[in-house]
């Protein structure tokens, strides 16, 4: 085989791989700034298939983001030069219906051809393997050739911290590092934490005349986030500022958070009869958070500041079981467990008292479509950084604190006893109500409608 192909044997591919240019596709739709899972729906390759690619490049696609020269051949060209020769087209006929050169035709079916069955058969997958396997030029990284270079760059990310008297200081014990992602905070070793750049350009200063002693800081990141370089200990990744073990796609950072809100739903396009306050049935939402991710639910009608307080208890797992990712949140305010929660509390009140909602820009109303289908309320999102937008129900949560304050866990409560808090709430008189409370303005306009 080696005589007819002039190729030496090559490995056995197993089971069929996915072509590059799909991984490239791949990469394309990672440069939106979608999740690597959608991503690999949208080139139509499963999901772990898409979030191993992702990982094992670290978040670096490099030459993958190009796209190869039409000097080679791609695999279209391949699948009809594999028609035309099960139809016994010749060699010359193939390369002048391709406007390919006659030899270049010629060294494709020799050198990339299927030779398992001990002659030469031409399959255009197999050729597209053969290709993409004799295209790489992998060369070692500058980090693995220099082992010099390698200690300095690697003691300045990691390196011991000491006192003014040279006396070393260990910090708290890391956590093993799982390559998934970064330490808690309160766990992260102490080290040098030098970065990258800072690297790069103080070897120019330690090493003037060493021309050997250089490397570019893209080069670090990339042998601290590709798995494949080898280069520099996978750990080292934690000892950055960010601690991502993973680069994340600059689209992707810059996405918009808040990709629930819609145009539609902006406090922009709320009722202008929701803004002098004279009808009842508008109201203003937030949640107000406690320690260990608990949190209790705040809805402030406008016109009476009449309080109602929503129980998020958590879901049954949480703190047994570790979080899986994209599944359901058991915090207890997730996106469907804060919906169905509020859509409890619409039951509770008539149904001309419910309008409309405003929120801030919290993902946990993210099913908010679903609330309004089945409750009839419209919901409304306030602007980015604008919480005075939502001035009543502000001041409310700043009330509530006196209940509930900061740095604890509200998780305790049970809904009897926040229920009591809001009732406290509402039996206060306002000043802005002429000293009534906010139970008894509401009741009089029920009374009005009546």
């Amino acid at each position: 085989m080696t005589q007819l192909t002039g190729r030496d044997a090559m490995r056995s591919p197993g089971a069929p791989s996915l072509r590059r240019e799909t991984e490239r596709q791949f990469w394309k739709q990672i440069a939106t700034g979608i999740t690597s899972e959608k991503a690999a729906e949208a080139v139509g390759v499963s999901q772990p298939v898409g979030t191993r690619w992702f990982r094992h490049r670290g978040g670096m696609p490099l030459f993958l983001s190009k796209p190869v020269s039409t000097r080679y051949l791609s695999f279209s060209e391949r699948e009809e030069i594999a028609l035309l020769r099960a139809q016994d087209v010749g060699v010359r006929e193939i390369a002048r219906r391709l406007g390919r050169s006659p030899s270049t035709v010629s060294r494709e079916l020799t050198r990339n051809a299927a030779t398992r069955g001990g002659k030469l058969d031409y399959r255009a997958s197999v050729a597209q393997w053969k290709s993409e396997l004799a295209a790489r030029r992998n060369k070692p990284a500058k980090l693995v050739k220099n082992p010099r270079l390698r200690q300095y760059v690697q003691e300045r990310l990691e390196g011991k911290i000491h006192d003014a008297k040279g006396r070393e200081i260990e910090g708290p014990r890391q956590a093993a590092f799982i390559g998934r992602n970064k330490p808690h905070r309160g766990d992260r070793k102490w080290v040098n934490g030098w970065s990258p750049e800072q690297i790069s350009n103080r070897l120019l200063l330690d090493f003037p005349d060493d021309l050997s002693m250089r490397i570019s800081h893209e080069a670090i990141y990339q042998a601290l986030y590709i798995q494949g370089r080898g280069a520099l200990k996978r750990e080292l990744v934690s000892y950055l500022r960010t601690g991502r073990a993973l680069r994340v796609p600059r689209a992707r950072a810059q996405a918009k958070a808040w990709a629930h809100v819609s145009e539609e739903v902006m406090i922009s396009s709320r009722p202008a009869e929701v803004e002098d306050r004279a009808v009842p049935g508008h109201w203003e939402g937030d949640l107000i958070i406690g320690l260990d991710r608990s949190a209790i639910g705040t809805l402030v009608e406008r016109a009476s500041r009449f309080t109602m307080l929503v129980h998020l208890p958590r879901e049954s797992g949480y703190g047994l079981k570790p979080r899986t990712k994209n599944g359901p949140a058991l915090a207890g305010y997730g996106a469907i467990t804060m919906a169905n929660a509020l859509k409890r509390t619409v039951t509770k009140l008539p149904t001309q008292l419910w309008q409309s909602l405003t929120w801030d820009r919290g993902k946990e109303l993210s099913d908010h479509a679903r609330l309004t289908i089945e409750s009839g309320m419209k919901v409304f999102f306030a602007d980015p950084r604008s919480p005075w937008q939502r001035g009543t129900n502000e001041n409310t949560n700043g009330l509530l604190r006196q209940y509930f304050p900061k740095g604890t866990d509200l998780s305790r409560w049970s809904e009897q006893e926040i229920e009591a808090v809001a009732l406290t709430l509402n039996n206060r008189p306002r000043k802005t109500l002429d000293w009534k409370t906010p139970a008894e303005a509401l009741n009089d306009y029920l009374k009005s409608v009546a």
